[in-house]
């Protein structure tokens, strides 16, 4: 299974109790192709970067969650507002407007951690760049790239508009300009790499379900991340995404389902953001 990393794995089988049983993980990481001296190493480093701590060795031990939010940001579970948009989004309740938003900035060479921070908002919010300091994007998302740009000092570095009438290197018309700016069909591959998994039917047994959920979570992140959520209106039709996510959501509630207590704390907060 590409695209998962041992440290997703020790993560994804957090329980509710912040504990990761040696021998699940063990099992688990080797039904997704890891060995077992990947798991020890990585479980090693955990542990020297303060976010789990260890009671025991190998296959007998206990690990530990050693703070409230170890591992946040880590790209398990995409953010809930991300998720609950791209659902509304697929049941028709986020119309677009037809509106444009443009950001640009300039800001020295002298700033350039704060400039490429504010360019990483930008591309992480779904803005495409347009030439050279200048992104665009289809949703209101001026709140959040305004509070980014205050946060880093750059409030009068940052210019600001909305318009319905956009044109870059002659072409003007609405969907030609997503295919343009946006990596349409890498998206629609990806997507097409999530509904192929969902709808595989989940094996029997805890540890090949757990790798099945693994599995899961990593391919909706390494689809959901790259996606800039365009409207529907602007998409091909039908759209991979809707078909993709749908699949995904049907998917993950059989697995919570048919998943013995006490499970991870995956499949609770994997519920929340799709429900």
């Amino acid at each position: 299974m590409s695209g998962i990393s041992t440290r997703m794995v020790v993560h994804a089988l957090v329980q509710e109790d912040g504990s990761v049983a040696g021998g699940e993980l063990y099992e688990v990481a080797a039904l997704i192709g890891m060995t077992d001296q990947q798991v020890r190493l990585c479980v090693k480093r955990l542990v020297t970067e303060g976010r789990f701590t260890v009671e025991g060795r190998g296959r007998g031990a206990v690990l530990r969650l050693a703070g409230p939010e170890p591992g946040a940001g880590l790209p398990l579970i995409p953010e809930g507002e991300f998720v609950r948009h791209a659902y509304r989004q697929d049941r028709g309740l986020e119309p677009w407007d037809g509106l444009w938003h443009a950001f640009a900035f300039a800001v020295p060479e002298s700033a350039r951690a704060a400039r490429d921070s504010l360019r990483d908002a930008l591309t992480g919010l779904g803005a495409a760049p347009v030439q050279g300091g200048l992104y665009v994007t289809p949703n209101e998302i001026g709140p959040y790239v305004r509070a980014h740009a205050a946060e880093l000092d750059l409030p009068e570095a940052l210019t600001c508009l909305s318009t319905r009438d956009l044109a870059v290197g002659g072409t003007c018309e609405p969907r030609a300009l997503a295919e343009r700016l946006w990596p349409l069909p890498e998206i629609a591959a990806r997507y097409g790499e999530l509904a192929a998994l969902a709808e595989q039917p989940a094996p029997p047994g805890r540890p090949a379900g757990l790798a099945h959920a693994v599995a899961l979570a990593a391919a909706f992140s390494a689809a959901m991340l790259p996606d800039p959520l365009l409207p529907p209106e602007l998409l091909p039709q039908p759209w991979p995404g809707t078909t993709a996510r749908a699949a995904a959501s049907e998917a993950w509630a059989r697995l919570a389902e048919a998943a013995p207590a006490p499970g991870p704390r995956l499949f609770r907060l994997y519920g929340e953001a799709l429900a």
